[in-house]
């Protein structure tokens, strides 16, 4: 099937067969492989990518699905007040370890920066529970909300 996706502002057609993920569009048929395969199964988070401003997983979304949708990747992120501020946050505190996660990571705390610019602890907590890291550097990922939260303060 022929469909065209909007992603990062660019429109795209694309053949695949009806029920292809989102992920693989993007990274095997596009090329951007800032967005990551983890899980396939919705669970971890490291494919997570912005469906009309919302947080989705892409490993359980498919393409006909998003026809016409407005699809934001990592790669397109920073072009956002709330993206520039907490990719700046990340780099100030150092957050990533491996990384291997973190574009999945930022694409979340963009989501909840974007419904919240001012989380507390629990509500970061709570909105980024499902995002895993191998590397445990959850203590950073809150910090580096918080650091964005006041960043986009001013």
């Amino acid at each position: 099937m022929s469909l065209v996706l909007k992603l990062n502002g660019t429109e795209h057609t694309i053949e695949a067969e009806p029920g292809t993920p989102l992920l693989w569009v993007i990274r095997d048929e596009l090329k951007m492989t800032g967005t990551k395969f983890g899980c396939g199964v919705a669970s971890c988070g490291a494919c997570t990518v912005h469906v009309d401003g919302e947080p989705m997983r892409s490993c359980q979304t498919y393409i006909e699905d998003v026809e016409g949708a407005e699809i934001t990747t990592i790669e397109a992120i920073s072009e956002s007040p709330v993206g520039a501020a907490v990719q700046q946050a990340w780099e100030e505190l150092d957050v990533v370890q491996c990384g291997y996660c973190q574009s999945g990571q930022i694409m979340s705390a963009v989501g909840l920066l974007t419904e919240n610019a001012k989380p507390n602890v629990e509500e970061i907590h709570d909105y980024m529970d499902g995002n895993a890291c191998r590397c445990a550097t959850y203590q950073r990922i809150r910090a580096g909300i918080q650091r964005a939260s006041e960043i986009m303060e001013g």
